[in-house]
């Protein structure tokens, strides 16, 4: 299950050319207008992770009761898809926590 991030990264460009123009400096990107919904994508983005990780949980659950329609193989690739989620998921909240702290350091 993949991540959409590019409405994340779109918003991260938003805030670093705010940033840049509340700093004085020319902004190196217009910010587009009518961008995403931050807390839809945030909430969107939280939603797949989670189902990802229950998906993963389920089936290593099924995997473990000896259901024979459960292998090992899809299991571990389960298991490993939602870690990968989840990381890429903590990644994008730390560039986001980032961003915020470069904009709430700017100098007014």
């Amino acid at each position: 299950m993949a991540i959409d991030t590019r409405q994340l990264d779109l918003m991260l460009s938003e805030l670093r050319a705010t940033a840049s123009i509340a700093s004085g400096k020319a902004a190196t990107q217009a910010a587009p207008t009518g961008g995403p919904d931050f807390a839809q994508v945030l909430s969107k983005t939280i939603d797949q992770v989670n189902a990802a990780q229950m998906d993963a949980r389920k089936m290593a659950e099924d995997f473990s009761g000896g259901q024979s329609d459960v292998n090992l193989q899809d299991v571990m690739i389960n298991l490993q898809k939602a870690n990968l989620s989840f990381q890429q998921m903590v990644q994008a909240r730390n560039k986001l926590v980032s961003a915020y702290h470069d904009i709430m350091n700017t100098q007014v």
